[in-house]
């Protein structure tokens, strides 16, 4: 008799765990053992078609769910700190949360996003955070390039990233260093081949013409993310429509006379008043860039991420969840954007005030979004051509990475009623 009372005490006990247990919390706070991964967690939820709720400043912008022994057994998988939390306690962070006293809020994400990388299909000497980031959380993408986008694929998809890439037709601006270069040289050719094979003169026009296919996308509802040269290189493209700025050794010809007092800038998204570089020699496209000299040492060279209201502002408020505000400074072919030519309504979410520098910043575009991170690699001060690519594995709590993958899940979240 005693025996069978402690096999039904046992039973109902069981029985009772998933009331009391309901919640599934991903913390990303510094409790949290891989943040990286765990955005492929919640991307991995997403897709299998189940609620997610992205707790904003509550313990670094942590995740919460239902149980589900998928989702557990996920994130044992892939190295992921949970906590499994009863009803009542999910229900006292939610409380918690609302209070309006308190900068947190609940956004509730709701169907996977369709990534792509813009990026060529050819192997280069360089490689690009974004992919990188997108491989370790185990977050799937397609690649597209000049062609997909030409023929217009881009609808295809929520979210776009702009791999490493020279919008204005200048290669880089590698040729002082690498014009002999064999990378180069068949870039060089590929470029061209590419451009007469869908109907374009110039590796420019085709440029342009890419450019503009992102920005409709962008006018359409798309959300666009760009690193390093993708930033500046976009907009003077769009900005410097019907001028040539690239020399002879660039594209066979000269030069629009004068071309810097022609620039549209209202064109643009991001930047205005700034001075193309006219040297074709020089590792640079404009003014837009502080990056050489750094006239701060490398300990010193960091950056701030601003705190936006997440109840008030909740973009920039996702855009920015972090375990930390202060993040490592990187160096990149454009590696942060001079305040001097950003335009007047564009958002900047991290800054260096002492160098008078933006870093990470964010603007609307019709009915999509875009948003600008400065430098190449958030865990490689200076990555120069050719160096090897960073293991991830080595760096699972990076912020600076955090914040790529904040835009990665930014398209998911259901759209909140402007408060009034």
């Amino acid at each position: 008799m005693f025996k069978r009372l402690i096999l039904i005490f046992t039973l109902v006990f069981f029985m009772a765990i998933p009331s009391f247990a309901s919640f599934l919390l991903i913390p990303m706070d510094n409790t949290q053992k891989n943040h990286l991964k765990a955005y492929g967690i919640a991307y991995w939820v997403l897709k299998n078609d189940a609620e997610l709720s992205w707790l904003l400043n509550y313990r670094g912008g942590s995740f919460m769910m239902k149980n589900m022994k998928s989702v557990e057994n996920e994130c044992l998988i892939r190295g992921v700190s949970y906590e499994i939390i009863a009803d009542s306690k999910a229900t006292a962070i939610l409380q918690e949360i609302s209070n309006p006293e308190v900068n947190m809020d609940e956004i509730k994400l709701e169907k996977a996003p369709r990534v792509a990388v813009y990026s060529p299909k050819n192997k280069l000497p360089w490689d690009d955070a974004v992919t990188m980031a997108l491989t370790y959380a185990e977050i799937p993408y397609d690649v597209v390039y000049d062609e997909e986008v030409i023929i217009g694929k881009l609808p295809m998809y929520d979210w776009l990233h702009l791999h490493h890439e020279d919008f204005t037709g200048q290669y880089g601006r590698f040729y002082a260093m690498y014009r002999n270069a064999a990378w180069y040289q068949e870039e060089q050719r590929t470029s061209e081949a590419r451009a007469q094979k869908l109907g374009f003169k110039k590796v420019s026009q085709l440029k342009l013409a890419v450019a503009q296919k992102i920005r409709d996308f962008t006018a359409g509802g798309g959300f666009l993310f760009a690193m390093c040269s993708a930033t500046d290189s976009y907009d003077i493209a769009l900005a410097c429509e019907g001028l040539d700025i690239c020399e002879s050794m660039f594209d066979g010809d000269g030069t629009t006379p004068n071309y810097n007092s022609k620039i549209d800038y209202s064109k643009g998204f991001a930047f205005t008043n700034y001075t193309l570089k006219t040297n074709p020699m020089e590792y640079e496209f404009s003014n837009i860039d502080i990056k050489v000299p750094r006239a701060i040492p490398q300990k010193n060279d960091l950056f701030v991420l601003f705190d936006f209201s997440a109840k008030w502002d909740p973009v920039p408020s996702m855009l920015c969840q972090n375990h930390e505000n202060i993040i490592k400074g990187f160096m990149g072919q454009t590696t942060a954007f001079n305040k001097n030519y950003i335009k007047p309504g564009v958002l900047i979410m991290g800054d260096n005030k002492s160098m008078n520098e933006a870093r990470y910043i964010h603007g609307e575009y019709g009915k999509g979004t875009w948003t600008f991170y400065g430098g190449h690699d958030p865990e490689d001060y200076q990555h120069f051509v050719g160096d090897p690519q960073t293991d991830l594995s080595l760096h699972p709590n990076s912020p600076g990475y955090r914040l790529i993958l904040n835009n990665i899940l930014f398209p998911a979240a259901k759209k909140k009623k402007q408060k009034t």
